[in-house]
């Protein structure tokens, strides 16, 4: 989300002993286009939301860091090959730790097959996450391309665990056949979001925190993905590809057919947690993802390309949860996207292409947040 070959390749990787060093003593000579502000070259200048950023990780591709109901921990993924893994697994780390690229944190995935979407469970000591681990040891293929267009695999290996914060699983919550995956928790601590395929397509479900009563959520064509209940668990906020034209069917059914979708045109939609008053939220074409309810309730955050002429970049965004007051909050010109608030809304989990010199890594950050 870069250049346009490595925001294919970083696009894709996204659908691990401690070290308390600061950023300022382990930060990289920032790219030619950082600009200092308050002495942070993390920070643009006309990122006003920004009063803090940290660096958290160093290399490789980490993304999808969440926050433990206490603030304490976050759990994310990491494809770092200097950390002894082949395709994404689960990372472990304390909310004010910092690595390099050389010194991993605690793996908390099995190491085996390809893993996604790690989110704490409200006891603070157990995740839930996808794997295909089931299926084989190896990391799976993934392929970039299909017919020249830019796609994600959609694994029908994928299902839905739950593990220790050992890394140990205790439960598997899904065994349909098919996608199960894209797996976040309620603020409330009592339902549990997903995406599946067991229904033939790509639709939003809900279950209770321990796999029970699962109901769909969401029933028309298309990509229903990347689901997350608003702070007091009555809405969702989620992405999607809807097909709309004949031609746009039939591509979109022949890809899915294949465990592939192509995720270049998508919107972000809202609904009530159990599926009604469901609307669409933005209308701005290109790719509108990673959204995030803010610590109000009442705004959203999300990436998007849309004022992108090449595919990239991919900037931060801000939306009222009636469309309304579309601001941007970042101003880079490569990658921000996966944006989280610890649940007391004073922090900022982020991922981004800032400060790697220019090259394919992308890294975790956390900022301090002010409104």
């Amino acid at each position: 989300m870069k250049k346009i070959t490595v925001l294919l390749i970083l696009f894709i990787s996204f659908s691990s002993c401690k070290n308390d060093t600061s950023y300022q003593d382990q930060t990289t000579p920032s790219e030619s286009t950082d600009v200092k502000v308050n002495d942070n070259p993390l920070i643009y200048p006309e990122e006003k939301h920004f009063k803090s950023v940290r660096q958290v990780t160093f290399g490789g591709d980490n993304a999808e860091a969440y926050w433990s109901f206490d603030d304490k921990k976050l759990v994310f993924q990491s494809n770092n090959t200097k950390w002894g893994v082949g395709c994404d697994q689960m990372f472990l780390m304390d909310a004010n730790e910092t690595f390099s690229d050389s010194i991993a944190p605690p793996m908390i995935s099995t190491g085996k097959g390809r893993t996604t979407c790690a989110y704490f469970l409200p006891d603070n000591k157990h995740i839930i996450y996808a794997s295909t681990h089931l299926k084989q040891d190896e990391c799976p293929e993934t392929p970039l391309r299909k017919n020249g267009k830019y796609i994600w695999p959609i694994y029908d290996s994928y299902d839905i665990f739950v593990a220790d914060l050992e890394g140990t699983i205790v439960k598997q919550l899904t065994k349909e056949i098919g996608y199960d995956a894209e797996p976040t928790v309620s603020p409330k601590g009592d339902k549990i979001v997903f995406t599946s395929t067991r229904s033939g397509d790509l639709e939003l479900y809900t279950m209770n925190i321990d796999g029970t009563e699962v109901k769909q959520i969401t029933n028309e064509l298309g990509y229903d993905g990347g689901a997350f209940f608003s702070p007091d668990g009555t809405k969702l906020i989620f992405r999607s590809s809807r097909p709309k034209t004949e031609q746009e069917i039939k591509e979109y059914k022949e890809l899915l057919a294949e465990g592939l979708v192509e995720p270049t045109e998508m919107e972000l939609y809202i609904c009530n947690a159990d599926g009604t008053d469901l609307r669409q939220l933005t209308d701005l074409g290109n790719a509108n993802w990673s959204p995030f309810f803010h610590p109000s309730g009442e705004k959203i955050l999300f990436s998007s390309n849309f004022e992108a002429e090449r595919g990239f970049p991919f900037n931060l965004y801000l939306i009222d949860i009636d469309g309304k007051n579309l601001t941007r909050v970042t101003h880079g010109e490569t990658f921000d996207a996966f944006p989280v608030f610890s649940n007391d809304g004073k922090y900022l989990a982020f991922s981004s292409n800032r400060n790697n010199g220019g090259g394919r890594d992308t890294n975790l950050f956390i900022a301090e947040w002010q409104d």
